[in-house]
């Protein structure tokens, strides 16, 4: 393969320990790509001094015959991610120029296995968007384009600026976050694989809270063995995070190659949702028939509260942000916006710092908070994210895994949905109602639209078992044999 940036994770690794290439040609070859990238707007903050200087440390670990699981990989981190002395932005002009003293559980566990950072990806302003044209450091474009229109697309999001970082070849793999679908959706968009692990899975410590009772970090690939390697070496039990579940992490890679024979793959009628576009509806059936081939047994099965997760959602993640974002007042860190008094102070900062979708959703969590609306919307919305969450488990009865759309529609040029917030958040629709019941979830990129656009479909499996969930997706992935690459870059022989 003569393009490294062409290579697999797993390439990568065998490459740089037969002593093909160095750690230093693969960092400076995702250098060179993203340098010519620049104007998809991937990275808010570049790191390419630091990431040369860790490759040459991976490269003597290599020589020495004492190289790390995943040394000299040069990845993606999302400017959600605390980075120690690296500004951490969250895409909010309110936290610019912010330096963390100390580092996140995640980024910290992907140092120390030795990843190589090339720089903090762009996102949705603090996660809170489905096509990252939220940021206040401007839209990332997707690298793939519509056959005959040259229209920028989003990338999705909040993650999107990891996803088509990956899928543009100016890093080998990124991490992203997941609150309502933040790494899956932009995963479809940009035909590339992302799993948000179950609800515990990886340590929140150090990543900028959204809706601390959601967010969970995941990982982005170019296939499933990819996100399988990122995975076991994010995951783990962190003291530091209370919602951090005390459990084994398996090895992710071990059970790849098991098939799908003896597994119940269920199929969830309330997905087949009016406005799908036709051919996401079509591959979701060629998806049920490539495993039903592989030997899976397909079952129909019910999520009857589907219809009120999205509404659920909406009432509870901006009641978490609303409480979360209350820190960003201009007296202990970020921007601060001098007023006439302290309330002053508070009220200009947070006017000049938010962007209009923040604000929007700081509005909407301190509303349903408030007395007199308290029960009528949050304590009602806790009620029925419980009934979403026992509808997995009595579909869990009959299946070990989902297999549903990703999302509702191929990847949309800029501008085209985001006018009107209640189209925008209709994106995550098919991914929501996981992230409610705190459940496992990955895309898979399986076909291309008649526009050329990547198609994903999702898998959904039960808690802790994303074992079963990689099996599934790699058989998936085997069955749909998906190779194509974004139009303006060319893959290597």
């Amino acid at each position: 393969m003569t393009n490294l940036t062409n290579h697999t994770i797993a390439s990568a690794l065998a490459g740089l320990k037969k002593k093909e290439f160095t750690a230093v040609e693969l960092v400076d070859a995702h250098i060179k790509a993203s340098e010519a990238a620049r104007h998809l707007n991937c990275y808010i903050t570049e790191t390419f001094d630091t990431a040369r200087e860790q490759a040459k440390a991976a490269d003597e670990r290599y020589a020495k015959g004492v190289a790390l699981p995943l040394d000299g990989i040069p990845i993606a981190m999302k400017d959600l991610f605390c980075t120690e002395g690296v500004q951490t932005t969250a895409a909010s002009r309110i936290l610019e120029g912010f330096k963390p003293p100390y580092e996140s559980t995640v980024s910290g566990n992907l140092k120390k296995d030795g990843t190589i950072t090339l720089g903090k990806a762009n996102l949705d302003e603090f996660a809170m968007g489905s096509s990252n044209t939220t940021s206040g450091y401007g839209n990332v474009i997707n690298p793939w384009k519509r056959k005959g229109d040259n229209k920028d697309l989003v990338p999705g999001g909040s993650s999107g600026g990891s996803a088509a970082a990956v899928s543009a070849r100016i890093a080998m793999g990124a991490t992203g976050t997941d609150t309502g679908g933040s790494i899956r959706q932009p995963a479809a968009f940009c035909g590339i694989t992302g799993i948000k692990p179950t609800y515990g899975r990886c340590s929140r410590f150090g990543i900028v809270a959204f809706a601390s009772s959601l967010d969970q970090a995941g990982p982005f690939a170019r296939n499933t063995e990819d996100c399988a390697l990122l995975l076991k070496s994010m995951a783990g039990w962190d003291p530091k995070d209370s919602t951090s579940v005390n459990r084994p992490v398996p090895d992710y890679t071990a059970q790849l190659k098991a098939g799908v024979k003896g597994l119940k793959v269920g199929v969830p009628k309330e997905y087949r949702i009016d406005g799908t576009n036709p051919e996401i509806l079509e591959m979701w059936d060629k998806g049920v028939q490539m495993l039903k081939d592989a030997g899976a047994e397909i079952v129909s099965v019910s999520l009857p509260h589907t219809a009120y997760a999205l509404q659920t959602y909406y009432v509870i993640a901006p009641a978490e942000c609303s409480s979360n974002l209350a820190r960003y007042d201009g007296v202990r860190f970020g921007k601060r916006v001098e007023g006439d008094n302290l309330i002053d102070t508070y009220e200009k900062t947070r006017a000049a710092g938010f962007g209009k979708e923040v604000r929007r959703r700081i509005l909407i969590g301190t509303y349903v908070l408030s007395a007199g609306y308290y029960d009528a919307y949050y304590n009602k919305a806790r009620k029925v994210r419980k009934l979403i969450w026992q509808d997995f488990v009595n579909a869990y009865q009959k299946c070990d895994v989902l297999l549903t759309p990703t999302a509702p529609t191929p990847a949309f040029a800029i501008g085209e949905n985001t006018q009107d917030p209640v189209t925008m958040y209709l994106n995550d629709i098919f991914t929501i109602p996981a992230s409610m019941a705190g459940m496992p979830g990955m895309s898979i990129p399986v076909g291309l639209s008649a526009d050329g656009l990547p198609l994903g479909l999702q898998l959904l499996g039960k808690p802790f078992d994303e074992e079963t969930m990689f099996r599934v997706s790699q058989t998936l992935e085997d069955a749909a044999q998906f190779t194509a690459v974004p139009s303006n870059f060319v893959k290597a022989a």
